[in-house]
């Protein structure tokens, strides 16, 4: 950990990661030319078209025609990519770590902000013209350019002070109609801009074989947040917490459809009995941050006894499947909204699984390899995590 705090990193301009999150980080834009030197990209175009065609993956063709704005969503055919025309269209593809591991090590790159905060990689791509017009984004993103050129302007570098944020009426995406570009900057292979929420940007293709990798992080609304917390008291609530409302003392009311005051003490009382603290908290995010989008599935394995899984993981290394995402507090582990049991002694070697995403322990004790076995098992045969 020291390393990833401390020491500069060419994709930070070589800032430390540190000096990045002190000044930088939800503050202010930084553009850093050619961040990851030679980058070419992950895949070609037809390769990221390919993908598009997947009955699973998540992916829109935006296009300006006219003065009209066109999404449509995905799977596609090759029918749909040759009635394009030659400019002003974009390809995006969601979480494309999901599907390619050259994606899931490109993020690695990023563990200086917490895996807790990862959305996902998205990559697009786009001919001369191509763009999804001004817009501002919920989250903080990194916009890495792979292939070709891309020309991005911002209206503002201060996003506690937005621009107009009035929309294009109709159109299907949400389009700044005032946007008013303050700074701009084209983008080549391997240089990355990174914005803050809610910085108002248009990032347009300069030319062919344009592609662009969006490394997103998630920032929740709070009204979300109280949605989802509000859901899991719901589920995790005691038994002592779920006794039927009752009034013995009830008495005779002048009016029959009044709530009267009594009933409203009564269930104000119950409704206090519901209390959390941090711990409770802690549990919420580690089920909540790595619960699986709803588009999200897994293979499950091949039905393998515990014996021979056990022996299988002696000898080889234990992999999270691309699309698993694996969090945990002091001692509580989380996998795809599932709390692990996980002995003390297995703490060092889940978070090793957890930060890195794989785990070697052919060094380790037959014992502590058996229990490792046995803790990872059902997580094994719901497609979770792998063996190679």
């Amino acid at each position: 950990m020291n390393t990833i705090k401390n020491q500069p990193l060419v994709l930070l301009n070589n800032l430390t990661p540190s000096q990045f999150l002190a000044e930088y980080w939800q503050k202010k834009p930084l553009l850093i030319k050619n961040a990851i030197p030679n980058f070419a990209g992950l895949l070609s175009p037809e390769e990221l078209a390919g993908l598009a065609c997947e009955e699973d993956v998540q992916a829109r063709i935006v296009q300006k025609k006219a003065d009209k704005w066109l999404v449509k969503n995905g799977p596609f055919d090759d029918a749909d990519f040759t009635k394009l025309p030659n400019k002003d269209w974009t390809l995006l593809v969601q979480s494309v770590n999901h599907y390619l591991p050259e994606a899931a090590e490109l993020l690695n790159q990023f563990n200086f902000i917490p895996k807790a905060r990862l959305d996902d990689l998205m990559v697009s791509y786009a001919p001369d013209g191509g763009g999804v017009g001004a817009h501002v984004d919920s989250y903080d993103v990194f916009l890495l350019q792979g292939s070709g050129k891309r020309h991005w302007k911002i209206s503002s570098t201060d996003f506690k002070k937005p621009a107009d944020l009035s929309l294009i009426e109709g159109a299907p995406l949400k389009i700044l109609k005032n946007f008013v570009s303050e700074q701009d900057w084209i983008l080549e292979a391997g240089d990355m801009l990174y914005l803050p929420p809610q910085i108002a940007h248009w990032g347009v293709a300069v030319g062919d074989n344009c592609m662009t990798y969006s490394i997103g992080f998630r920032a929740p609304k709070t009204q979300e947040l109280m949605h989802e917390f509000l859901s899991y008291l719901q589920d995790n609530i005691s038994d002592s917490e779920n006794a039927l409302y009752s009034d013995p003392d009830l008495q005779l009311q002048n009016h029959p459809a009044k709530i009267d005051d009594l009933m409203v003490n009564k269930v104000s009382a119950m409704l206090q009995k519901i209390t959390w603290d941090n711990k409770t908290v802690a549990d919420f995010l580690g089920q909540y941050l790595t619960e699986p989008k709803p588009d999200v599935y897994f293979e499950p394995a091949k039905k393998l006894s515990l014996a021979k899984f056990t022996a299988q993981l002696q000898q080889k290394i234990i992999m999270l499947d691309l699309k698993s995402q694996m969090l945990f507090t002091d001692n509580a582990f989380y996998l795809n909204g599932e709390k692990l049991i996980i002995s003390d002694n297995l703490i060092t070697c889940m978070q090793d699984l957890a930060n890195q995403r794989y785990l070697d322990i052919n060094n380790q004790t037959n014992d502590l390899q058996t229990q490792l076995a046995e803790a990872l098992y059902e997580s094994y045969l719901a497609g979770f995590i792998g063996l190679e």
